[in-house]
């Protein structure tokens, strides 16, 4: 997992250049965008959604092996728990369709990251990830995941 802001993009240049696009498009985002899915390029799309956040704690943890994930609200703070996937129960086996497993039992070092407001994360295949989350307090995000496709060789 990597928490930054997107004041550092330039970081990312050399990691990815799939990544650093991904990155680019959420720098020029505007909190105004349509709701949708937006090809960047082959391998990189943005999906703009919007939600409730939710102080449950039985919202389930996922991962992904075609893609990592870049999120970023546009509007509003979410925590996301993260935890690495290894030593987790698979809740739900691995989805080839939706490109997903799902866990429980997070890492005894599982900690949340708080996006928004200029601060990303990025999700690799072993970051499991619970995203959806508040402090207490419901709070209307819209947020930007950039899924960005690295195969199944991954």
């Amino acid at each position: 997992m990597i928490i930054d802001t997107l004041s550092n993009i330039e970081i990312y240049k050399n990691l990815s250049p799939d990544i650093y696009k991904g990155l680019l498009f959420l720098k020029d985002m505007k909190p105004d965008v349509e709701l949708g899915v937006y090809t960047i390029n082959d391998n990189v799309k943005a999906i703009v959604e919007e939600y409730m956040t939710s102080d449950q704690s039985s919202i389930l943890f996922e991962s992904h092996k075609r893609v990592i994930d870049i999120q970023y609200p546009i509007y509003g703070i979410e925590k996301v728990l993260w935890s690495p996937i290894e030593g987790m129960d698979t809740e739900v086996p691995y989805q080839d369709e939706e490109d997903r497993t799902y866990f429980t039992s997070p890492h005894s070092q599982s900690t949340y990251a708080d996006i928004g407001n200029g601060i990303f994360a990025i999700f690799f295949e072993k970051d499991g990830h619970s995203p959806k989350h508040c402090d207490g307090t419901a709070e209307f995000i819209k947020k930007v995941t950039i899924k960005v496709n690295v195969g199944s060789d991954h």
